[in-house]
């Protein structure tokens, strides 16, 4: 993506964001006029809210935040390859690995945060117990995710992936050896995962894009992934290779790994964000 669109992309993020409106600064990531200002991609919920907890605490250390909100996966990453952001907070470590790696880039994880944990959610049907020969049951498309939402259904004892299947594998469909229900796995964005709801048999949703539908995985869910294996999706801020000692990433560790952070996302999500700091 040429800079020109990654710009582009940028200032519309800007312009539809509750949190920087189109009449906001014209700092560039890379210092501009004022270095003091920090600019962070982010998903909406719970990343771009848990950013805002942390304003005060950068404010009093002399740092202004501002938070550029995304709706997917992709462009917050080719946004900061690019320059336009000085960190991104969405991803877990896997899909961070994963972009490097089918896009040449060399994004760092700069500070670990929280993780999700996945759950299956009821669409057309309410229990697992219930679910019928030949069940629909839509998972996130993209590697480390499908993944994730294939090793839960094997803990729900729903399907068998092949030997080797673990957190840090890159699996499909493909790797299903054992379907007795023979459900079928539909592979869908996962920004559309909770609005398949109504025409699946259920879903299994990444947390944030749950969060975003109101859905909690501790309140909502039929059941939620292994927290052993959980923690392996931990998500970070990352930064371009290189910055992650910078005064502005270390400014930012600070005040995100603060106490007053870490309060306001358990007493915000209650179970469906959990703090690994």
């Amino acid at each position: 993506m040429k800079k020109r669109t990654v710009a582009a992309l940028l200032a519309g993020a800007l312009c539809l964001s509750a949190l920087a409106g189109c009449g906001g600064s014209d700092t560039q990531a890379s210092g501009g006029a004022d270095d003091k200002t920090i600019t962070v991609g982010a998903s909406p919920t719970p990343h771009a809210e848990i950013l805002n907890a942390a304003k005060d605490v950068l404010a009093e250390a002399g740092w202004t935040l501002e938070v550029v909100e995304f709706t997917d996966y992709v462009t917050p990453n080719t946004a900061l390859v690019e320059g336009d952001l000085d960190a991104n907070y969405f991803q877990h470590i896997p899909y961070l690995n994963n972009f490097n790696e089918e896009n040449g880039a060399d994004l760092v994880s700069a500070i670990e945060m929280h993780y999700e944990p996945f759950g299956i959610y009821p669409g057309k049907t309410a229990t697992l117990e219930a679910l019928a020969d030949g069940a629909t049951i839509a998972v996130p498309n993209d590697g480390s995710n499908e993944t994730r939402a294939l090793l839960l259904l094997q803990d729900a004892g729903l399907i068998t992936l092949a030997d080797g299947i673990d957190p840090t594998s890159d699996a499909t469909i493909m790797d299903i050896v054992e379907n007795p229900k023979n459900l079928k796995i539909q592979e869908i964005a996962a920004e559309q995962l909770p609005r398949s709801l109504q025409d699946v048999d259920m879903a299994v949703i990444n947390g944030n894009y749950a969060l975003q539908a109101d859905l909690n995985a501790n309140e909502d869910s039929l059941i939620t992934e292994n927290p052993e294996y959980a923690q392996v999706y931990v998500n970070v801020v990352a930064c371009r290779s290189g910055d992650e000692s910078s005064e502005k990433i270390q400014a930012l560790s600070d005040a995100l790994q603060s106490d007053a952070v870490k309060q306001f996302i358990e007493d915000t999500y209650k179970g469906a964000v959990v703090p690994t700091f």
